[in-house]
């Protein structure tokens, strides 16, 4: 696994090789992806701006994702994800985003969407594209792994294309 400063920095140079920019969207994270991001000087390069939506509200508000969708799915769920990645590229002039939803825990749970859950979304030109993972540990445990994950799959889908 890798850690987190070093997944930043081959983030920061494959975009800044592109010439392109990145927003998150955070909800169970808080914004632990943009503070992993921003941490590196010279961020303001590729590093475009983060959403922090920890509520459904602020789902809904900032990234336009539909009430009626997290109604139906609840907000840690695929479609939620998937609104969340469209929403922060539709909402900045960014040209790639992370979006993190899920359930960090300890309590939060259910026999559906257990601690640890969390739904990713990446939007990208290509589309939007989505995963599930279920991370072990404890809240910490749990935000951290989701960071490195998203900043992986994020890395992951800039390198191939």
């Amino acid at each position: 696994m890798e850690h987190i400063p070093a997944l930043v920095e081959a983030l920061a140079r494959e975009l800044k090789a592109r010439g392109l920019m990145m927003a998150t969207a955070e909800s169970c994270t808080g914004g632990l992806i943009a503070g992993a991001c921003t941490e590196v000087s010279g961020s303001s390069e590729w590093f475009e701006r983060g959403f922090v939506t920890y509520s459904n509200a602020a789902k809904s508000e900032l990234l336009g994702v539909p009430m009626a969708l997290i109604d139906q799915h609840g907000a840690v769920s695929e479609p939620v994800a998937r609104a969340m990645a469209a929403g922060a590229m539709a909402h900045s002039p960014a040209q790639l985003a992370v979006a993190v939803t899920g359930v960090a825990g300890p309590t939060g749970g259910s026999a559906e969407k257990p601690v640890g859950t969390v739904w990713f979304g990446w939007a990208t030109p290509a589309g939007v594209f989505t995963e599930h993972q279920r991370f072990d540990g404890d809240r910490a445990a749990v935000r951290q792994a989701t960071v490195q994950h998203a900043l992986s799959g994020l890395l992951q889908r800039i390198s191939s294309s």
